[in-house]
């Protein structure tokens, strides 16, 4: 199995939390869990499914079949990454389509074998392959699992690309393999082997994940010169910069698109085309983003749930809540559980 939470189109990219009908441990994820257990059904995952925006389809089993088990670990890296580490027994097969739109995701398959698809594009993984992939809700990531013994993953959500300087994503949704070398394999190998509650293993995972965007992110000279990005006016790029300067700054406020267009003297269409053709995010996933990363921030500094909430512009805590949620893969709640005492 391979979201992410509300980004990542199979099971390991979820950011999973425990659910009423699912038979697994109760825990809540961080660097401090080792290894929880689960035990997925196809009502599990239809739960995760409507919870993250993913679409499960599994093959000829019950409502009450084993679907999979083994562990699942999540790692939220700075930078809007978020790592997920997966070591499973699939039992049934399945896929999965994301509704979600994702600038970056890399997947890696360090034991087994899985099917991606995109569009016309069909990839066959096994051990020692990797994609890199560009999908969005109108295209989507479809991932088909087998059934096998044994099905090992590292997984790297990238959830927005200015933080890290990266490319901007295509213009159109893309699927690009590569093969990892035979070194680095071995290094994930065994670094996923090491437990999560080493504080270590954080930092030595954030350096492993840059890696990883370094290696498995497509060369410039690999697109089709069809998919070039458009070329945005000198004027158009700073009107964008600041704009985008100011909703990281200001996520709290209330934004529409036709008075930001009017702003920056553009038409709504022109604005969202270059924004995104710039920072591979639409402007509204940019400030849910910002909006989420301060909430995190003011829950860290001793606030509330309903006082982050409305710090960062949400006006119901439970709207704020799922965001939240599908965002960093744990509660606003398990925030403040995690903060140390004083």
């Amino acid at each position: 199995m391979m979201q992410a939470m509300h980004q990542c189109p199979i099971l390991m990219h979820c950011r999973i939390s425990p659910l009423r009908d699912a038979r697994m441990t109760t825990a809540t994820f961080g660097p401090q869990v080792s290894q929880p257990l689960y035990e997925l059904t196809p009502g599990t995952l239809a739960q995760l499914g409507q919870r993250f925006g993913i679409d499960y389809r599994v093959r000829n089993a019950s409502a009450g079949a084993s679907v999979a088990t083994g562990s699942v670990r999540d790692v939220a890296l700075p930078q809007a990454m978020h790592l997920t580490l997966s070591d499973l027994c699939v039992n049934c097969a399945y896929s999965s389509a994301s509704r979600q739109t994702v600038p970056w995701f890399i997947s890696v398959v360090l034991e087994g074998h899985i099917t991606a698809r995109l569009g016309d594009q069909r990839l066959e993984l096994k051990a020692g392959d990797g994609m890199c992939v560009h999908f969005t809700a109108e295209q989507p990531l479809t991932v088909f699992q087998p059934a096998q013994a044994r099905l090992h993953t590292v997984n790297l959500a990238v959830l927005a690309t200015t933080n890290l300087d990266l490319p901007s994503t295509p213009p159109t949704p893309g699927l690009y393999p590569w093969r990892l070398s035979d070194a680095f394999t071995q290094m994930l190998r065994h670094t996923t082997a090491e437990p999560l509650a080493d504080w270590r293993q954080p930092l030595i995972w954030q350096g492993l994940a840059l890696q990883l965007l370094g290696e498995g992110l497509p060369q410039c000279a690999r697109q089709d010169p069809a998919q070039a990005q458009p070329i945005i006016p000198a004027r158009d790029e700073a009107r964008l910069a600041a704009l985008h300067t100011r909703l990281a700054s200001h996520p709290e406020h209330a934004y529409c698109l036709s008075d930001l267009a009017r702003e920056v003297a553009m038409s709504p269409s022109s604005l969202r085309q270059k924004f995104r053709a710039r920072y591979g995010c639409s402007i509204f996933e940019h400030l849910r983003q910002c909006r989420l990363a301060k909430a995190y921030q003011a829950l860290q500094r001793g606030m509330s749930v309903q006082q982050a909430a409305h710090t960062c512009g949400y006006r119901h805590a439970t709207n704020f809540a799922t965001a939240f949620r599908r965002r960093f893969g744990i509660a606003p709640h398990d925030v403040i559980s995690q903060r140390a005492p004083r």
